[in-house]
């Protein structure tokens, strides 16, 4: 154990001077006011039972001989109980650097600072940039203007290495941005197979389910298409199915756990395709993990679909992705283009995950508003977006997301 004194000013320095000296493990003995500020007495690997005070054990006294010589006491003599006694010395103060209010303070300030000079640096980045490379500066406003993430705009902006002018500019762009989105095509459609529609609350999972089987079944016959409901959280969501398949003239069953779900998959094994209607739930929700391990207990082997929104922000989106990635989705269906105001946040997020697209929606019909994922009509979607919107980004706000030391890539 490492003891040492300290005197400082005041208790600040003081404190400041044991955590450079001994450490964050340090731990105080005492303080006391002294001529001219403070003096603290701090130990390092201190251990409290060296400090422990403890009074030795009574002896006891055994009939005394002629020579009057004193005998210890023999524990296995007599059956006298031994008398200690322990005095618990007063636990000492420890240092807790997270919680001590000055080093809080000291902390917040500094980290104040900190994105003060950032966000100074950022403005002049900006504003360097646009002096000294005009084409870029208004190449990323474009893309800013389109939703996408800051990232996503840099990178597009390192890809379209030595583009001549700004239009060539922004189309290389919007070519690199369609080529991040990946599809599958038809291969639902043609093959068929055991698939699960999966993913949160609200995203319109049962009516895309029915915009499926109607397609396929306007293709090969309805006589080759099943569906099964495993909801049985939401009120009303197995009849809602139901309903769809009387109208589509398909057999439909509910399963509530892995044996009912694999009688169901074996009863429709002459099937060419079956549905599998999933409970929504929030990315967030506990239970999803529970839901999920359902699809994978059953004997025969289930695609899994993941179902999200146009609607959704992107780090709502992210989040979504990630929770529901323990399915293992082999790609993803985007519902609600039609209520979407922009489509940059969402398509950032489809690009950082990787995930495929097969297939988007844009209304209630069935199967009408059923449409095979194309990145390029995505991504002019979602210009068309943003240049309906009409709303101008401040350049405060291109300073702060896009001025930061990636501005400095010259492309």
């Amino acid at each position: 154990m490492k003891i040492k004194r300290f005197f400082a000013a005041d208790m600040r320095n003081a404190i400041k001077q044991v955590r450079e000296t001994l450490g964050p493990d340090a731990v105080i003995l005492s303080n006391k006011s002294v001529d001219g500020g403070v003096e603290l007495m701090a130990a390092l690997d201190f251990d409290e039972s060296a400090f422990a005070a403890q009074e030795p054990a009574v002896e006891q006294i055994t009939d005394q001989p002629e020579n009057n010589v004193v005998t210890p006491f023999a524990p296995e003599e007599t059956n006298t109980p031994e008398v200690t006694q322990e005095v618990i010395p007063p636990k000492p103060q420890k240092i807790e650097w997270s919680q001590d209010p000055i080093l809080t303070d000291m902390r917040q300030e500094m980290q104040a600072l900190r994105r003060m000079m950032e966000n100074e640096l950022s403005e002049l980045t900006w504003r360097d940039m646009g002096k000294h490379q005009p084409e870029i500066q208004e190449l990323l406003r474009r893309l800013m203007t389109v939703g996408l993430s800051p990232e996503i705009c840099h990178d597009l902006v390192e890809k379209c290495n030595g583009f001549g002018n700004l239009d060539q500019g922004w189309r290389k762009a919007l070519y690199f941005l369609a080529s991040g989105l990946e599809t599958t095509g038809d291969d639902l459609l043609e093959y068929g197979g055991a698939v699960a529609i999966i993913g949160p609350t609200g995203v319109g999972k049962t009516t895309t389910l029915a915009k499926l089987a109607s397609r396929y079944a306007l293709r090969h016959g309805n006589r080759h298409v099943a569906l099964i409901s495993t909801d049985n959280y939401r009120i009303g969501a197995q009849e809602q199915l139901t309903t769809y398949a009387r109208i589509l003239d398909v057999p439909m069953r509910s399963a509530a756990n892995a044996d009912e779900l694999n009688v169901a998959l074996n009863a429709f094994a002459d099937k060419r395709l079956i549905l599998i209607d999933t409970a929504g739930m929030s990315q967030r929700d506990v239970r999803i993990s529970e839901q999920l391990s359902l699809l994978r207990a059953g004997n025969k082997r289930v695609r899994t679909l993941l179902t999200l929104s146009a609607t959704t922000q992107q780090a709502a989106m992210r989040h979504a992705i990630d929770a529901f990635g323990v399915a293992n989705p082999e790609a993803m269906i985007l519902t609600k283009l039609d209520e979407a105001g922009s489509l940059g946040g969402v398509l950032s997020a489809i690009v950082d995950s990787a995930l495929k697209i097969s297939f988007v929606t844009d209304g209630q019909k069935v199967p009408e508003d059923l449409h095979l994922a194309r990145p390029h009509t995505l991504v002019s979607r979602a210009v068309n977006l943003a240049y309906q919107d009409g709303a101008g980004l401040s350049e405060e706000f291109l300073a702060l997301a896009l001025g930061g030391t990636r501005a400095n890539a010259h492309v």
